[in-house]
């Protein structure tokens, strides 16, 4: 009797490491994106479940808004504000007594700034005096910064060794002299350069040359989004300081709208996160110049509901290639994160961390919260708590549209350190909902401590590969794993999947 005919098909799927994909049709994405992926960051080879956090500091007592590093000439301190007082937070522990009280709110910003006199912080708010911090005491700087209220300057940056601030609902920006934290203010003001009015929200440097050179240009941003350009280094004199040109981008969302990036700048806008390099090169017709183009329907929606609320900002934590935005739903009581892959531009969703602003302290990231500053990226648990991730990747029709599929099998590929909770299946035909069904993972774990023989016993070396078949349920024209993870302090890396199918008529 002549064998059967093979029926099942074979295919092999790549970690979804494009990362989230909230842009393309769901039926036209490319196999290694994500539908979803919430606590799943995609790295360039695998996608790895992401870390979570310690508390650092306790006992604040109520919301910490502003994180700020010190940097001495020979030491590095963090300090947290929250309500109306400044605390030091540069050592874990329970929080001691506030440096800095009476002040207004907890919504500063602040510079390091290095002069012939010592290393400073410099810190304004819009509603109290300025105040620098010298490494061992802190300073109000109302009668010594003449010329304008400090108590007016709400956002402040270094440019060509000036401390330059925004004045509170105005076009004006104030420079001191330079390579100083105080003396006599002077006034640019932007009116004549901002054809669609609002005010000032904030200032950077933009260094075309990628370094801190001749190159550096001054950049003043609108709340009605007017980028007002400048190259030189005396406002004061025509010869040294001239207009380079004036964009019109998105209007951009919180005061915390702009970061360095290297040698460019990032601007959160309501047309999503845009580099400053891209946006005067491109126009608002043009939203593939956006750094969150690939999740730009969750970006929009975000920005319509949320704009408005305290806590929009985005820091650089390049130890782990990571750009990350936060996104305060609620102020104070539920934020999340889109994450980006520094490499490779891929994003992905954050939950778990309930950040108001993200602080790099000695090349660590923290963040601060509901009376706490915490440790990020720092355990495999949120402050003890399991991290629950989930991902669906793209749907694939495995090289034929028309043609039904059974889906029978898979076999994804983790790389574990232990039994860990995992739930997994095939979705057919854009179905997003989540699996139930518990996956079996098979890690070598190696021989324990105080039981294993030496010279007999294997020993585990960190991660390690489980790779078993599971059986699946489905039929349709389309497929694509989704996984669940519960996170039970464990470290966990997707590396692929391979799937078996039966392939059936055209119907």
């Amino acid at each position: 009797m002549a064998p059967s005919a093979q029926r099942s098909l074979p295919a092999s799927l790549p970690a979804p490491t494009g990362g989230w994909n909230d842009r393309d049709s769901i039926a036209a994405m490319a196999v290694n994106d994500a539908v979803t992926m919430v606590n799943m960051f995609p790295n360039t080879t695998d996608v790895d479940l992401r870390f979570g956090y310690s508390d650092f500091v306790t006992g604040i007592g109520s919301q910490v808004e502003t994180l700020m590093s010190y940097d001495g000439a020979n030491t590095s301190e963090m300090y947290a504000i929250a309500n109306d007082s400044v605390y030091n937070v540069t050592s874990s522990g329970a929080v001691g007594a506030a440096v800095l009280g009476s002040l207004s709110n907890a919504r500063w910003q602040y510079v390091n700034v290095a002069t012939t006199g010592g290393n400073f912080l410099e810190m304004c708010n819009g509603a109290d005096a300025v105040y620098t911090y010298n490494g061992t005491s802190w300073v109000s700087q109302a009668g010594n910064i003449t010329g304008v209220t400090s108590s007016t300057l709400i956002d402040i940056t270094l440019h060509k060794n000036r401390v330059w601030f925004v004045q509170l609902n105005t076009l004006t920006a104030w420079y001191l002299p330079t390579q100083s934290i105080s003396g006599a203010a002077n006034s640019l003001d932007l009116r004549a350069y901002c054809p669609h009015g609002g005010i000032l929200m904030a200032m950077g440097t933009w260094t075309i040359d990628a370094g801190y050179g001749v190159d550096d240009l001054a950049v003043f941003v609108t709340s009605n989004g007017d980028v007002a350009v400048f190259r030189g280094t005396d406002p004061a004199s025509a010869t040294t300081w001239a207009i380079v040109g004036v964009w019109y981008i998105g209007s951009p969302v919180g005061r915390r709208c702009l970061i360095k990036y290297g040698g460019d700048l990032l601007i959160i806008t309501q047309d999503g996160l845009q580099s400053m390099s891209a946006a005067l090169q491109s126009s608002r017709t043009n939203p593939r110049a956006s750094l969150t183009d690939k999740i730009l329907a969750a970006m929009t929606s975000a920005i319509s509901s949320y704009s408005s609320n305290y806590g929009w900002e985005v820091i650089h934590y390049p130890k782990q290639n990571m750009l990350i935005m936060n996104v305060p739903i609620n102020e104070g009581s539920l934020q999340q994160q889109y994450v980006m892959n520094t490499i490779t531009g891929a994003w992905c969703q954050f939950k778990g961390w309930a950040a108001n602003t993200f602080c790099l302290f000695s090349d660590q990231l923290y963040f601060g919260g509901n009376g706490i500053v915490a440790k990020a990226w720092d355990t495999n648990q949120d402050a003890g708590v399991d991290i629950d991730a989930e991902t669906q990747q793209a749907f694939s029709y495995f090289g034929s549209p028309g043609q039904i599929k059974h889906f029978t099998m898979m076999r994804p590929t983790f790389s574990i350190n232990g039994d860990i909770s995992i739930q997994g299946n095939i979705n057919v035909d854009f179905d997003t909902s989540s699996p139930v069904s518990a996956l079996s993972i098979a890690p070598f774990l190696g021989a324990l401590w105080d039981t294993g023989l030496f010279d007999s016993a294997l020993w585990s070396e960190g991660l390690s590969l489980s790779r078993v078949w599971q059986g699946t349920t489905g039929i349709g024209y389309s497929g694509g794993p989704r996984i669940k993870v519960a996170g039970d302090g464990k470290q966990l890396k997707w590396l692929a999947t391979e799937v078996v199918y039966e392939p059936g008529g055209i119907l």
